[in-house]
Formats: C-alpha cells, sequence, structure tokens
C-alpha cells in the first residue's frame, strides 16, 4: 500500500523545514527596496516538490550520514528553480504568479535579471558547498539544460506543425531536468549505486514530463481564480502545448478548428473566439489523450523504481510521482 501524500511531507517535515531555512537565508539581500519582495517570492515556493524529490530519492542509501549536505543541495536546487521563474516571468512579461504580483510587474527589466542572478549565483554557491565535484556538474549541465527548454520554447513553442517530440524535448528541458537531476543529486550525495542513480536519474526525468504535462492540461481545464491566471494563458501567450498538439492533429490545415489555433497563436483572436476555441479543445477528447500520457510516464517512472532494496524509499517514491495525477483531480 502506497503512503499517502500527508505522509510523505509528514516524513520529511523536519528536513524540509531545514531546507526552507536555508533558502531563505541564501536569498536574504540588503536591499531595502527589494528584500520584501524576494523574500515573498522565496516563502511562496508552493510544495517545494524539486527539493521533496532530493531528500526522497537520498533515503534508500547513506541518508542520515549524509543529511546536512543533502539538505544544503535541496536548497540549492530550489534557488535555481526560484531563479529560473523570476527569468521565466521577465521573459514572458507575466505581471501574476500564483496570484501574486512578479518582481518584473514592480521592478523595471533590467533589475529583475540582476536579482535572477543573483538567485542563480546563490544556487550555485550552494551546490559548490557540498564539497561534491559531481554534484557541481550535475548542477551546471541542469541549469544548461533548462536555458535549452527555454531557447526551444521561445523559438518552437509557438510552431503550428510542431510534433509531440519537440513538445516532450522541450519541456524535458524547462521542467523536467530539474526533476531529474534533483534526484541524481540526492542519490549521488547518499553514495548509491551508479545503476540506481541512473534509474533515479530517469525516475526524476518521468516525473518532471508528468508535472508539466499536467500543468498545461489544467492550464487548458482549471478555473482562472484556481489558476492565479487566465485559463488557456499558454494558448493565449502563443505556446503550443501537448492537447493542442493532439487537437491540430484531428484538425488538418484549412479546418476551422486549426484555423483558430493560428489566430489566437497570432493575437488577432477575440476573447468570445479563445473562449469557444477552449471549450472546442475541452470537448474534443484531447485533454483525455493528453492525461494518459501522463498515467503512462507516471507507470514507466514508478518500474523505474523496482532496483531500489528499500520498501518505505519506494513507496514514498511511487506517491510522489502518483502526485502528478492527484493534481488534475
Amino acid at each position: 500500500m502506497l503512503l499517502q501524500q500527508t505522509d510523505i511531507h509528514q516524513l520529511m517535515r523536519s528536513d524540509m523545514e531545514r531546507v526552507s531555512a536555508r533558502v531563505a537565508e541564501a536569498a536574504r539581500v540588503r536591499y531595502a527596496g527589494v528584500s520584501p519582495f524576494l523574500e515573498e517570492i522565496v516563502q511562496a515556493g508552493g510544495k517545494r516538490l524539486r527539493p521533496l524529490l532530493l531528500l526522497l530519492a537520498a533515503r534508500a542509501y547513506q541518508y542520515d550520514e549524509n543529511v546536512d549536505t543533502l539538505i544544503t543541495a535541496a536548497a540549492g536546487v530550489e534557488l535555481l528553480h526560484t531563479a529560473s521563474l523570476v527569468h521565466d516571468d521577465t521573459v514572458d512579461r507575466a505581471a501574476i504568479r500564483r496570484g501574486k504580483p512578479t518582481l518584473n510587474s514592480v521592478f523595471d527589466h533590467g533589475s529583475v535579471i540582476l536579482i535572477g542572478d543573483y538567485l542563480f549565483a546563490q544556487s550555485a554557491m550552494l551546490a559548490a558547498a557540498t564539497g561534491s565535484p559531481r554534484v557541481v556538474s550535475i548542477f551546471a549541465s541542469t541549469l544548461g539544460a533548462i536555458c535549452d527548454g527555454q531557447l526551444m520554447e521561445m523559438i518552437e513553442a509557438t510552431d503550428l506543425d510542431q510534433t509531440d517530440q519537440q513538445y516532450f524535448d522541450r519541456i524535458y528541458g524547462k521542467t523536467a531536468s530539474l526533476f531529474a537531476g534533483a534526484a541524481e543529486m540526492g542519490t549521488v550525495i547518499s553514495g548509491a549505486p551508479e545503476d540506481h542513480i541512473q534509474a533515479l536519474l530517469s525516475f526524476g526525468g518521468d516525473v518532471g514530463l508528468a508535472f508539466q504535462i499536467v500543468d498545461d492540461v489544467l492550464d487548458l481545464t482549471g478555473e482562472s481564480s484556481d489558476l492565479g491566471k487566465p485559463a488557456g494563458n499558454d494558448l493565449r501567450q502563443g505556446t503550443i502545448t501537448l492537447p493542442v498538439i493532439y487537437y491540430l492533429a484531428s484538425n488538418p490545415p484549412g479546418a476551422a478548428g486549426s484555423q483558430m489555433i493560428a489566430s489566437i497563436v497570432a493575437g488577432t483572436a477575440s476573447d468570445v473566439e479563445i473562449t469557444a476555441a477552449l471549450d472546442d479543445i475541452r470537448s474534443s477528447g484531447c485533454v483525455e489523450k493528453a492525461f494518459g500520457e501522463v498515467e503512462r510516464i507516471v507507470q514507466r517512472a514508478k518500474d523505474r523504481l523496482r532496483i531500489l532494496p528499500d520498501i518505505t524509499a519506494r513507496e514514498g517514491l511511487c506517491e510522489f510521482a502518483e502526485m502528478a495525477i492527484h493534481r488534475a483531480s
């Protein structure tokens, strides 16, 4: 029987509190005008899924002996995630995240970029503080993958002819790579065998893919009040996600559906037309098809855990993977 979601957080509560304290300490700045906004962003970090994954991945191995180093690495992972969100919001010119004003709605573009750079630097310092050259290497390659994913999003995300594989490559870089890197760091620090490290790395990548697909599904199906942004916000900004790729595949060029999506991506559709398009996508079966892909990926992720010798750690990671589905229910 799997651990319940509350059990995962209860199991890791003490160490996650230490992670949060370390993140807050590293993100502190001396500028009075910036500090309150930065503190709010750090404190509003959601469920801190990436550091939680790092710690859960380490539990089957030499966890207690390395807990201080694991907490340092987990804080670095969370700061890297936060820094990437700051830069994302700047690139997207987003005014709201999780229902709250973003930094770029308060400060000028240059200042926000520098704040994001500061957080990147602090996260790199935490990675270096682990004393592990391999952790630093993982951190660097993960940062590169995130940037590559963001570049793909800027260049390819509006392409109406993109394939689902292009989509998966993009979201692996911008989202799943950090899940993969977190799991890999946790197992490396805790002394896992190399074949276990590779299995957990792949597990983290799969879970990250599932989380992003669910985010993209919820963007189309959720209520604006729950999302903290307009429903269909990705599509309104011209970003084609997996359900829309499936929808376009069933609406060949020239069909009314594909023409409407092209109009939305071009920024020429009215709010009424966008609402009608969202309704058509929701009723097309494409959302269910995308969610079926989530279920397949989550099962693949759980299958990778068979290599773990510790049943409790395996069950905790299985429940972590299931959280991707729970978020959509």
